[in-house]
């Protein structure tokens, strides 16, 4: 596999994503850090990103619910370099009738190379990193090559 360079910009576009039972604790986690958020740009799946509109009052782009291809969304985009990072409260302990793809957006965010937050704290460490509010040299996969042989 060969690999370029690329720059991750100052201002994010960040995708919010959260299980059933999880939604309160991304609402909250939401709100409390709403200042740094908003001077990203929002992406969420349709029920989170209604709430966090509601709720949070923050400015966010709602696909449609995860489980009718919202997740898949979010991994065309993904892979489109159109999202820069992920924040997903997912719910470890309960299985999800829609599992395969949240497994293939998990998978995306690996293959692209894309900061993830499952959880508070890990959420946490992201949005207080120096890195957050600046740009970033990154290594994502080069398919130049291949996509040049196939045409």
């Amino acid at each position: 596999m060969e690999y370029k360079t690329v720059t991750s910009p100052e201002k994010k576009n960040i995708s919010l994503v959260a299980h059933d039972n999880m939604k309160p604790a991304l609402m909250s986690w939401c709100k409390k850090h709403s200042d740094k958020l908003s001077q990203h740009t929002l992406y969420a799946t349709g029920t989170t990103g209604t709430i966090l509109k509601k709720e949070a009052g923050l400015d966010v782009n709602a696909l449609i619910s995860g489980p009718l291809g919202g997740d898949q969304q979010i991994g065309g985009l993904i892979a489109e370099r159109k999202i820069d990072m992920m924040i997903f409260f997912w719910d470890p302990l309960e299985a999800q009738p829609h599992d395969p793809d949240v497994k293939a957006l998990l998978r995306l965010a690996a293959v692209w190379n894309i900061p993830v937050a499952c959880n508070h704290s890990t959420a946490d460490f992201l949005i207080n990193s120096s890195l957050f509010d600046t740009s970033y040299p990154k290594s994502i996969p080069d398919y130049s090559s291949y996509l040049t042989a196939r045409t």
